[in-house]
C-alpha cells in the first residue's frame, strides 16, 4: 500500500469484545485478535480461567492495549462484566468450548465470558472448537440449536486434523473466516444494502488453445473480490462470479468458478435475472482461439513461427438484458476518457469506473487503485489514490443512491 491512499478498514470504530475459552485452539485466539486489530476494531479480551492454561493474558494485553479481564472480582473497572458487555458493538466467542456452549445455553454465568454473553444485547458469533465425538453428541446439537434460536450465529467448526489426531468436524474456523463472518454478521445487522441481492464479477477468463495453454490477461480479480466483500459488509447477499484467480472465496459470499467467457457470460445471465445490481470488475477475453485443438500442440523440428486464428468472444455486459444498477470497469492504458465514455453508452451503464492501468498503484495485482467515474447523466467524477477496499466502497455508495433514486 503507498503512503498515499486513503484507508478505509473494516471494522473502523466497531467495539469488538473477544471471548477466549479453555481450547488448545486457543493460540488461534492471538492471531483472530491480531486480525481483528488490523481490520480497524476497538478491542477487548475476556477470558475463562481454563483459557488461562493455554494461553496467557498478556499476549492479548500486549496485542490489545488494553486490560485482560478473567476474574471480575480482580478487575480494575466496578461490575466489568456488565460495562464491557454494554460496549460492546459485537461479542465473539472463539475458542468457544461445549463446556462454553452448555452454560450458555443454560443461563449459567460462571466466568467471565458467559457473564459478558448473559449480559449484552449485541449480536453474538461463536467459534467453536472441540473433539468431533463431543461436536457430534446430541447434547452440543441441542445446545447450538437453541443458542441459534436466540439469535447467536455460528462459523464452523471445520473438518480437519484434530488435537487428539483424529479426522473430523471440530477445527477452529481459522481467523480470516471468523474475520469475515463478524463482518457479514455486522452488516446483516445494519448495513445499508441489507434485503439487496447483488451479483459482482472478477478476474481473468482462461480461453483454451489446447488442453496445456490459453489466451488471457494479467487481472488478478482483487478489484472485483474487494467489491464482492465491500457489498458483503454492508449487509447484501452477494454473488461473485470469478475467472481463475488465485483468491480465497470471501466468507459468506456465494462463488461461481468459471474459466471461459461463455461460461461466465452463462452464469452472469442467471445470477443477474432477479439482482438488484451487477459490478462488471472482470476483464474478459475479447477474443479466443477459433479451434482450440483437443491435445497438445507440438513444435515440429525447425519450425519458428504459429499461426494462431482468433474469433471474437461475445461482449457480456452488452449481452445481458438487465441486473438493475449495471456498473461497468474500463482498465485503460491511453485515451481512459474516450473509452470509458464509448463502453458508458455501448453496455447501457448507469456508471462505469475507469483506470489507468500503467499508473502507479492502478495496474493488475496491486492493493490500491486510482479511479475516474463516468455517469450516464455526463458527470465525470475523480477518486484518489485508494486501497481497493476503499474504492469498493466509493461505488458501492454510489450505486446506493441510485437504489434511492429508483425507490
Amino acid at each position: 500500500m503507498t503512503s498515499e491512499a486513503r484507508v478505509r478498514l473494516p471494522l473502523s470504530g466497531q467495539r469488538i469484545v473477544l471471548g477466549v475459552t479453555g481450547s488448545i485452539s486457543a493460540y488461534k485466539a492471538a492471531d483472530l485478535a491480531s486480525k481483528l486489530r488490523q481490520a480497524g476494531a476497538e478491542l477487548e479480551v475476556v477470558m475463562t480461567p481454563a483459557a488461562v492454561q493455554f494461553i496467557a493474558p498478556l499476549t492479548f494485553q500486549s496485542l490489545t492495549g488494553r486490560d485482560v479481564v478473567v476474574d471480575m472480582f480482580s478487575a480494575r473497572e466496578a461490575e466489568a462484566h456488565v460495562e464491557v458487555a454494554r460496549r460492546a458493538d459485537a461479542l465473539v466467542i472463539a475458542p468457544a468450548t461445549a463446556d462454553c456452549m452448555a452454560n450458555l445455553a443454560t443461563g449459567r454465568t460462571p466466568d467471565m465470558v458467559t457473564l459478558t454473553a448473559l449480559a449484552t444485547t449485541a449480536p453474538v458469533l461463536i467459534a467453536p472448537a472441540m473433539d468431533n465425538q463431543m461436536w457430534a453428541h446430541p447434547a452440543t446439537q441441542a445446545n447450538v440449536a437453541t443458542l441459534r434460536e436466540r439469535g447467536a450465529e455460528f462459523v464452523g467448526p471445520n473438518d480437519g486434523r484434530l488435537a487428539t489426531g483424529r479426522m473430523g468436524a471440530g477445527r477452529l474456523a481459522e481467523p480470516a473466516e471468523i474475520v469475515g463472518a463478524l463482518l457479514r454478521l455486522l452488516g446483516l445487522q445494519r448495513g445499508d444494502l441489507r434485503g439487496r441481492r447483488v451479483v459482482v464479477s472478477a478476474g481473468p477468463t482462461h480461453e483454451p488453445i489446447d488442453p496445456v495453454r490459453f489466451v488471457g490477461n494479467r487481472s488478478s480479480g482483487k478489484m472485483g473480490f474487494a467489491i464482492a466483500e465491500a457489498a458483503r459488509d454492508r449487509g447484501a447477499e452477494v454473488t461473485l462470479v470469478a475467472g481463475p484467480v488465485a483468491l480465497a472465496a470471501p466468507y459468506g459470499v456465494r462463488c461461481i468458478s468459471v474459466k471461459t467467457v461463455a461460461e461466465m457470460l452463462c452464469a452472469l445471465d442467471e445470477a443477474t435475472r432477479e439482482s438488484d445490481a451487477l459490478v462488471m470488475a472482470a476483464a474478459p477475453a475479447d477474443f479466443r482461439p477459433a479451434t482450440p485443438a483437443d491435445h497438445k500442440l507440438k513444435k515440429e523440428p525447425g519450425q519458428q513461427r504459429m499461426m494462431l486464428e482468433l474469433t471474437k468472444n461475445p461482449d457480456i455486459l452488452a449481452s445481458l438484458p438487465g441486473g438493475g444498477v449495471r456498473v461497468g470497469f474500463a482498465a485503460e492504458t491511453q485515451n481512459l476518457a474516450q473509452y470509458a465514455r464509448a463502453k458508458l453508452t455501448e453496455k447501457r451503464l448507469d456508471f462505469i469506473v475507469a483506470n489507468d492501468v500503467t499508473a502507479a498503484g492502478s495496474g493488475f495485482g496491486t492493493d490500491t487503485n486510482q479511479v475516474t467515474m463516468f455517469y450516464a447523466g455526463g458527470e465525470v467524477e475523480e477518486l484518489p489514490l485508494m486501497t481497493k477496499y476503499e474504492v469498493a466502497h466509493a461505488i458501492w455508495d454510489r450505486v446506493a443512491e441510485r437504489f434511492g433514486t429508483n425507490a
